[in-house]
């Protein structure tokens, strides 16, 4: 019956070799005095045989019920066997009992050794004296095997003490790296689940470097400080520049140093989205005026991105040059990896909060210009009109030519009060838009401005353009137009307003709306855009809308040269990339 084993038994692989060694020496001896036959030798054949099988036995860490008395047991039958047709005492293989003497000094030490050695000390004095006749002689040699039993029963034992030694250290051992890799595993579940269980962008942060800190020092106790000189952070673009998000050892001036990530490993790190393992953190031209990294000899940078959105890097150092590892390396992939993202995760959710914010703003600020703008236009013609009926009422008793010349007057107002709220109503939702597209959209509205204010407006819309954009945006785009057209009315005194959109670039599309007015300071207006001054709540229309295409806008106006409003909108996220960053266009 067989039986594997998970790990091999260095006693098997040790009683192998040396049974190889002794049978070269079995093979030689009867070579030297020519008597290498079959005949005299079949039992070698199948010593060799035998010791095939074990060490193929072996290699499959698989051991027989009773391995090692079998194999004792077969060394001495096949040494017996051999020394008995190369003739017993006086023959060349005397010395064949060796080979079982040593089988068991390795299988049963001392034991082991002197029994095999008593056996075959017995059957060379049985053969040797009552077989052959030489009694003296046989009883020499039975003698010689019997001391060398004692002998290599001792020296068996001794082994076998020193390889249970070796055998405990290496199961220790791989028992320390089973519970190291336990302990890595466990922290990189921890991470997992933290990340995956919080949307705050702060607590993100925190978890990634404690967790990175916890799983690259397995062996430290849980529950005291890691005292390893590990330094990480983890760097996020805000406003166009890396700034710290959170830091483990960094100084309070490190925490308020910002990085353009324009050169050196930041910028590797960025250009080739891949993690970078660097020396010599100190001469790098920006992370070089980190005071925390000046001791470091050592550090790796992993780029957090995910597709073409670039949130930051993951960067960690420490003093030992060779602290980076493979091992370590994979480790901090795996956690890399897991913040791209829980920060991805937690930047969505953020903005999902502040869109909604906006949303609110943006239809609380709309709710407030609808109610401007009827109080400024059909509320006071309605009160206009009702004090004019007044006054023609009481003109009919007195004056009926002057009652019916205010009449007339009076319908003139109730025409215009009517065209000014349907202009209203369709600017609130123009159906038109969703029938027949933007460029019918903004015509109607143009011919609106001119039936209801005599405001002239061109219209010049690329069709193909235009069917380029989901319907989403094309409202978007109608509201951006209906803006800052009746920002250029309202404020310009223009005589012509024109829109305009064709197809600019690759996957982007300009929108362009200028008028011939009075224009106006951009910059006095923009120090207002945080304040929401009433002075600059049609730019900050005007933005809000552009941010909602992910589009890119720029105003450009002086007093007395007009105003030209550019609205860049993206189509694909290639050309939303290059749009909002310019930098990498021109690498």
């Amino acid at each position: 019956m067989m039986r594997r084993f998970d790990t091999p038994y260095m006693a098997d692989w040790f009683a192998i070799s040396l049974r190889w060694i002794m049978l070269v020496g079995l093979i030689v001896s009867p070579g030297l005095t020519q008597k290498l036959d079959i005949i005299s030798t079949w039992p070698l054949g199948l010593m060799i045989v035998w010791n095939l099988g074990m060490t193929a036995l072996a290699g499959m860490n698989v051991r027989m019920t009773y391995h090692r008395r079998i194999s004792i047991l077969v060394d001495l039958v096949l040494a017996g066997a051999f020394f008995w047709v190369q003739g017993g005492v006086r023959g060349p293989a005397f010395w064949a009992g060796l080979l079982p003497i040593l089988t068991g000094s390795i299988f049963f030490e001392f034991p082991g050794a002197l029994t095999s050695a008593l056996l075959f000390a017995g059957f060379v004095y049985y053969t040797g004296a009552k077989l052959e006749g030489d009694t003296s002689l046989s009883l020499m040699v039975a003698g010689i095997l019997a001391a060398l039993g004692v002998v290599f029963g001792f020296l068996g034992r001794r082994l076998m003490a020193h390889m249970r030694k070796n055998r405990a250290l290496w199961l220790d051992s791989e028992e320390k790296k089973r519970a190291i890799q336990n302990e890595r595993m466990r922290a990189i579940y921890e991470l997992t689940s933290t990340l995956s269980s919080t949307l705050s962008y702060k607590r993100v942060l925190d978890s990634a470097l404690d967790m990175s800190a916890a799983a690259l020092n397995p062996d430290t106790d849980p529950e005291e400080p890691i005292s390893d000189p590990l330094v990480g952070a983890v760097m996020l673009f805000n406003g166009g520049k890396l700034r710290i998000g959170s830091a483990r050892r960094f100084t309070t001036a490190d925490m308020r140093v910002t990085f353009d990530g324009a050169e050196g490993i930041l910028t590797r790190a960025l250009d080739e989205g891949e993690p970078i393992l660097f020396k010599d953190v100190g001469y790098d031209p920006e992370l070089g005026r980190v005071i925390a990294l000046r001791n470091c000899t050592s550090g790796y940078c992993f780029p957090l991105r995910s597709g073409l959105n670039v949130y930051g890097v993951l960067l960690f150092a420490h003093p030992d040059p060779d602290y980076f590892n493979p091992e370590r390396l994979n480790l901090l992939d795996i956690i890399g990896r897991q913040a791209v993202i829980a920060i991805q995760n937690a930047r969505l959710y953020q903005d999902l909060v502040e869109e909604k914010e906006r949303m609110v703003e943006v239809h609380e600020e709309a709710r407030k210009k609808l109610a401007r703008d009827l109080h400024d236009g059909p509320t006071q013609s309605v009160a206009a009109m009702a004090m004019r009926l007044n006054i023609a009422r009481r003109m009919m008793t007195k004056d009926t030519k002057s009652a019916a010349e205010e009449l007339v007057k009076l319908e003139d107002l109730a025409h215009r009060t009517t065209k000014e709220i349907r202009h209203m109503l369709f600017t609130l939702r123009p159906l038109i838009l969703e029938s027949q597209g933007l460029d019918a959209a903004v015509r109607a509205m143009a011919d609106k401005m001119m039936e209801t204010f005599s405001q002239r407006v061109e219209v010049n819309i690329d069709e193909q353009a235009a069917a380029q954009l989901e319907m989403g945006k094309q409202g978007v785009i109608f509201y951006i137009i209906e803006e800052a057209v009746n920002n250029a009315r309202k404020h310009a005194a223009a005589e012509t307003i024109k829109v305009k959109l064709d197809q600019m670039d690759t996957g982007v599309i300009l929108l362009q709306i200028t008028d011939n007015g009075v224009g106006f300071d951009v910059k006095a207006v923009s120090e207002t855009y945080d304040k929401r001054a009433s002075s600059s709540l049609g730019m900050i229309n005007l933005r809000e809308r552009t941010e909602l295409v992910n589009g890119l806008l720029q105003i450009d106006s002086a007093k007395g040269k007009g105003t030209k409003v550019q609205v860049y909108i993206p189509i694909t996220e290639e050309a939303a990339d290059r749009l909002h960053h310019p930098a990498k266009k021109s690498k």
